[in-house]
């Protein structure tokens, strides 16, 4: 039986174009630091990456600075722009939240409480930043941060923004536009794993988190990932257009009909959303049994946030919409992709429907 992919949000399958990218990149030899000629080869494909992701975001080539992950440059952006009060809403991942701190509430959907914000920012004054993920990796809500970001203007704060679930569902450039710093990672967009970017405000000043080196503009040292960035690119390339998103969208809301039908509770279904991701909640039901059951039916869906795996605690993003314990507890995350098919969607909702069957049929004896 053919496995069917539906954790898209944890990484995206390596893309063919990405894939050709980086092994023509593993072909070549050269230090991209070096000046004679391997070097200068190696430096025109990290360059001509650069100016993939950099047209991807909307900015100049100039403005990108590389990072091994999307982790490593949230935590370049809060560390880096030199602002110690860090601001950030409750839903964010791990690895903005392990920074902050204050936390900003959210609604029950999922998004960002923007009086609360107001008031935090206008509670104390000094330099602070405050950081605000585009899209939640979870529940795939759309944070409001363009008005955020008006908001922390007028505190005088900067702003930064995980757009990593963003990226190839959303224009990143309106949402660039918005921010001072802008987190972005390949392989949620169908590029490799182990690079990332860091997008910031043309000529703002950034102190590098590594240290040793004048790569990236002296802002991040360490040689380059050349193929890594290579791939990135090609898959940023591939992306910029959104093609994919309507397709998508069809499949999940037949996915999320039937789902609702069979019992199901679809969560941060009244705000707006990423139209690839599902958070749906089969209520008295872990979701561990349910990731477990559907994987052993050749679906291969997530728990929450796949950096999160393994603790056994409820999601933070769930606790902090204020769900009840059983919807919390019960929440499995389905992300779909460019593969995703309605062969897909049949085997998944199959596979949900039988054990919320079997699960009734247990309640009833």
């Amino acid at each position: 039986m053919t496995p069917v992919y539906l954790d898209h949000n944890a990484t995206a399958p390596l893309r063919p174009e990405a894939r050709a990218a980086m092994l023509a990149a593993l072909d070549g030899t050269g230090n991209p630091s070096s000046v004679h000629r391997h070097g200068r080869d190696a430096r025109r494909i990290a360059e001509a990456g650069r100016s993939q992701v950099a047209a991807l975001a909307g900015v100049k080539p100039a403005q990108v600075v590389f990072t091994g992950s999307a982790t490593e440059a949230n935590a370049l952006a809060l560390t880096g722009l030199g602002r110690r009060r860090i601001l950030v809403s409750a839903v964010e991942h791990d690895s903005v939240l392990a920074w902050a701190t204050e936390r900003i509430p959210v609604d029950g959907d999922g998004r960002v409480d923007l009086d609360a914000l107001d008031r935090i920012l206008a509670a104390e004054s000094g330099p602070a930043i405050l950081s605000i993920m585009a899209v939640n990796n979870e529940t795939g809500v759309i944070q409001p941060v363009a008005e955020a970001a008006a908001i922390a203007r007028r505190h005088g704060a900067l702003v930064h923004c995980d757009a990593v679930q963003a990226a190839g569902r959303i224009a990143l450039p309106a949402v660039g536009a918005e921010v001072d710093a802008l987190s972005l990672s390949a392989h949620k967009l169908g590029g490799p794993q182990g690079i990332g970017a860091l997008v910031l405000r043309d000529g703002l000043p950034l102190a590098p988190l590594l240290r040793g080196g004048a790569q990236e503009g002296r802002r991040r040292a360490g040689t380059e990932n050349v193929a890594g960035i290579a791939g990135f690119g090609a898959a940023a390339f591939v992306v910029a257009g959104l093609a994919d998103q309507a397709g998508i969208a069809a499949l999940r809301a037949d996915l999320e009909e039937r789902l609702t039908a069979a019992g199901g509770v679809v969560l941060g279904a009244g705000a707006p959303r990423v139209a690839n991701t599902s958070c749906v909640a089969m209520p008295g039901v872990a979701a561990e049994t349910q990731v477990a059951a559907l994987d052993l039916a050749g679906v291969a869906v997530s728990s929450g946030s796949a950096c999160s795996s393994g603790k056994v605690r409820r999601s933070h993003v769930l606790e902090a919409m204020g769900l009840a314990a059983d919807l919390a507890d019960g929440a499995i995350r389905i992300s779909l992709g460019p593969s995703t098919d309605a062969a897909a969607i049949e085997r998944c909702v199959a596979a949900w429907t039988d054990l919320a069957a079997r699960r009734r049929g247990r309640a009833v004896a």
